[in-house]
């Protein structure tokens, strides 16, 4: 990474780890055969995407035959509510949240014009799904649960194995979506339950465009992309190179799983803890502690984050006002208005997110970054909160 850039967010991509380039990069050149192939240039990547499987089935405690791979984390998402979905005529009832990653929300809307009833239950301020109104809203024709286990934008944690447990009594999928939480928190879908889960290469440090779904060998699955490849259930040659890329990924993060439980959470904390005692006005989005070791989203009261962006970038420093998938909107985040929070907040706020290709000396610099950038904005609207120090 650029000693120059303070990249601070790896919830919208991670860098891709030069590990995992030179692991991708024989695929690209001599070792070009299609999996499908029968000579030995074809069994050779056929050999690749299997081990690559193995790789990953071992980062969330799966079988490798539990592994599905596709093009990103969105087609993984749309492939398991499309497959829950159109098993039955009878079951035309999806349940998922309010706050919920578009990949999901725009499904959703376009099944609802098909005729399809969705049930999005709603959060409170800190985040948090009432798991009453979960186990209310499950019906007899309810085709799926399907809801993220980290949040994009605040990194607050849904409580996904007492989901699985209720979904499993009453007899209906659950898909998780966890693009987020994959790499950054311990997964194991076995202890867990799950029917499905979601998973996306360039969210750990794969490039983009690779991404998985893991499918539970007790569930029956109706695939999204008609064709052979896959054992039938994913249609289209595979992308051998970003397949072993995701895979030599999904091997690393397994390797530093406690390094993302404490270096990087120390470095959000020193993060988070600085801006706090430095920035009056500053305040946490969603619940302080179930949430990413690596993931915080502040608001900084008298400013608005767009202005922030610009600033922030004119000094080298990455981070966000919501997810990637949406920036360029003008509403503001319907993740923290889902949350109850005001216009004003929602459009103050800024998402910060780490990863173990940071380094120790990067935060105090996007520390006095952030510090600075308030401060001259808050400097354009008298009314704001005063800075006392714009050092520590």
């Amino acid at each position: 990474m650029s000693s120059k850039l303070l990249y601070l967010d790896n919830n919208a991509t991670t860098q891709v780890d030069p590990a995992v380039v030179a692991a991708m990069m024989p695929w690209l050149s001599e070792q070009y055969g299609n999996p499908s192939s029968a000579y030995r240039l074809g069994k050779a990547a056929a050999r690749a995407v299997a081990h690559a499987r193995e790789q990953v089935a071992a980062l969330i405690g799966a079988d490798p035959s539990e592994i599905l791979f596709t093009s990103c984390g969105t087609e993984s998402i749309n492939a398991a509510i499309h497959s829950a979905s159109s098993h039955s005529l009878d079951h035309t009832h999806v349940i998922t949240s309010t706050v919920e990653h578009s990949a999901t929300l725009k499904l959703t809307e376009q099944m609802a014009k098909r005729g399809f009833e969705i049930t999005r239950l709603g959060v409170d301020s800190q985040g948090h799904l009432d798991l009453a109104k979960l186990d209310k809203a499950v019906r007899t024709d309810s085709a799926i649960v399907s809801l993220l286990w980290a949040n994009n934008e605040t990194g607050v944690l849904f409580p996904v194995q007492k989901i699985a447990e209720l979904c499993h009594a009453k007899r209906v999928p659950f898909h998780v979506d966890a693009v987020q939480a994959v790499g950054k928190i311990p997964v194991n879908v076995a202890e867990l339950g799950v029917s499905m889960l979601s998973l996306s290469g360039h969210k750990l440090h794969a490039p983009k465009g690779v991404g998985a779904l893991f499918i539970s060998k007790r569930l029956k699955f109706n695939p999204l992309l008609r064709g052979s490849q896959e054992s039938t259930r994913r249609g289209g040659t595979e992308n051998v190179a970003s397949i072993v890329a995701m895979g030599q990924a999904a091997e690393i993060a397994r390797e530093h799983i406690a390094e993302e439980q404490t270096r990087v959470r120390r470095f959000r904390d020193e993060f988070e803890q600085a801006l706090l005692a430095r920035v009056p006005g500053t305040e946490v989005n969603g619940d302080p502690i179930e949430r990413l070791p690596n993931t915080s989203n502040l608001s900084f009261e008298g400013i608005e984050s767009e202005g922030a962006l610009i600033l922030l970038d004119e000094r080298g420093m990455c981070c966000s006002a919501g997810s990637a998938c949406t920036s360029g909107s003008v509403h503001p985040s319907h993740v923290l208005k889902g949350m109850g929070m005001s216009n004003e907040r929602a459009r103050a706020s800024l998402r910060f997110s780490f990863g173990r290709l940071n380094r120790a000396e990067e935060i105090p610099k996007a520390i006095d970054a952030v510090v600075n950038v308030v401060t001259k904005l808050r400097s354009l609207n008298p009314a704001g909160p005063v800075i006392a120090s714009t050092r520590g």
